[in-house]
């Protein structure tokens, strides 16, 4: 059985990724919550995860953590469900742009802190409002490209999608205009069966009843 740890779902942009993905996959796993913020989270994190941080897989007696490895992991652990793209250029492009996302757009990640239920609008500096036009130059050329095999990334639902959610999430979170192929996308990534969860969830934690 598969146990996915997690922080809170308003604030842990890296417990979505690898959650979302799971809940395509279609297969049953258990979540553990961490709460974030509090006096003992640094105490309840390391116990999961010497690392210190969200999210966590354990699987039998394997412990995994990184966001993009445990997709890896569940990628090798489920091939039927096809997390990368078929044909081998477009597996490596979708790798990069899901690498670019996990370790890049830092004015992005300073300025637009995950927070799911939050609804402003921001002004981004121009370092964010570079972050953001990379981001829909990636997603607009892709969707072009693949309009005709599905409405992801890629055609179909990969980890490059997964990668991304959270930020679709912060543009309507900060009121961000985008342009229209990018907000198409972000409509398409927000009525997700499994990001609609996600956000009653996080609703229900704001309102004080986590698990």
């Amino acid at each position: 059985m598969l146990t996915l740890v997690i922080g809170n779902k308003n604030f842990s942009s890296w417990s979505l990724r690898p959650w979302l993905l799971l809940k395509h996959i279609g297969e049953p796993f258990r979540e553990q919550h961490i709460r974030l913020y509090m006096p003992d989270t640094r105490q309840h994190l390391l116990a999961a995860n010497p690392a210190g941080k969200v999210p966590v897989l354990f699987h039998d007696n394997l412990r995994v953590h990184d966001s993009l490895a445990i997709c890896e992991y569940l990628n090798e652990l489920f091939p039927a469900s096809r997390l990368w793209p078929d044909d081998q250029a477009e597996r490596a492009e979708a790798r990069a742009i899901a690498a670019e996302m996990h370790s890049g757009f830092l004015a992005l990640r300073g300025e637009l802190p995950f927070n799911i239920t939050l609804r402003t609008r921001h002004q981004p500096s121009a370092e964010a409002a570079a972050d953001i036009q990379r981001i829909c130059d990636i997603w607009q050329q892709l969707r072009h490209r693949h309009q005709d095999a599905g409405p992801w990334l890629f055609g179909r639902f990969s980890i490059a999608d997964a990668m991304f959610a959270p930020v679709a999430c912060r543009f309507v979170s900060y009121g961000i205009e985008l342009p229209a192929a990018a907000a198409a996308y972000v409509d398409h990534v927000l009525a997700d069966s499994a990001m609609l969860e996600w956000f009653d969830a996080a609703e229900t934690e704001q309102a004080g009843t986590l698990a």
